[in-house]
């Protein structure tokens, strides 16, 4: 009986341990709670209370995608009958939602015509194409939504544009948007690209300075905020990594 039990104690403590170590690789939290899962199984359970559980709330855009998939699957066939622009600017959107860019690309070239004259399709078709690494093709694309509303997508279009001028070689352009758009956005992703872009032209003070203002902002969010931009906080990290003290 007692050599049961401590088979099942350990079963289960070797499970914990498990769930907290894939949890912990997957979301890259603090350094420091890889010692604490492997010190002790209540180690584990202290990280699964504090990080894995607080993290479902980030599942639910998971469960989206069955849904989105379906949507998907739908307007392609309705597509074949119905080659409209609407049709094809919807699926253009759930294939971004997808990361599937060079669909979502193929789809916005067919829904942009002469008529068309919403500056979102050219939007979202310059963000697949910046994720295709096509900065060349994204340019004339941003360029004609920040021109029609400087602060679209919650100033995003402006960052993307300073990073498509960057990979461009317009470095003038580059260097004006972007402070323009850090002068009003406080998008992780923006700093990021301006860090970059600041560490290629050899300024690694003002490099440094704004992959930290990255990590400055732990400080003051909500848990459910740094969860989600931890991608971003580790990026930072890495830049600061690579730029000397």
């Amino acid at each position: 009986m007692g050599s049961f039990l401590f088979f099942a104690f350990s079963w289960w403590a070797i499970l914990l341990r498990v769930i907290a170590i894939v949890h912990f690789i997957r979301r890259r939290p603090d350094f420091f709670w890889i010692w604490v899962i492997l010190f002790h199984w209540i180690g584990a359970l202290v990280y699964i209370f504090v990080e894995v559980i607080p993290d479902a709330g980030l599942l639910r855009s998971s469960f989206q995608v069955f849904p989105r998939r379906r949507r998907i699957h739908e307007l392609e066939r309705a597509i074949l009958d119905n080659p409209s622009a609407g049709n094809y600017e919807e699926l253009g959107l759930l294939y971004l939602d997808d990361h599937d860019y060079a669909r979502a690309r193929a789809c916005y070239d067919k829904a942009i015509s002469s008529r068309t004259d919403s500056v979102d399709p050219f939007y979202r078709r310059g963000i697949a194409e910046v994720e295709l690494g096509d900065f060349a093709a994204a340019v004339p694309d941003l360029e004609r939504a920040v021109s029609a509303d400087p602060d679209y997508d919650f100033h995003r279009g402006k960052g993307l544009l300073a990073w498509a001028y960057a990979q461009t070689g317009q470095t003038e352009k580059a260097n004006a948007m972007f402070r323009e758009a850090v002068r009003i956005s406080t998008i992780s992703e923006t700093y990021y690209h301006y860090a970059l872009f600041l560490q290629s032209q050899g300024r690694n003070a003002e490099a440094r300075e704004w992959a930290k203002k990255i990590l400055d902002k732990k400080a003051t969010m909500p848990g459910y905020l740094k969860r989600r931009e931890r991608p971003w906080f580790r990026r930072a990290k890495s830049i600061l990594g690579r730029l000397p003290a």
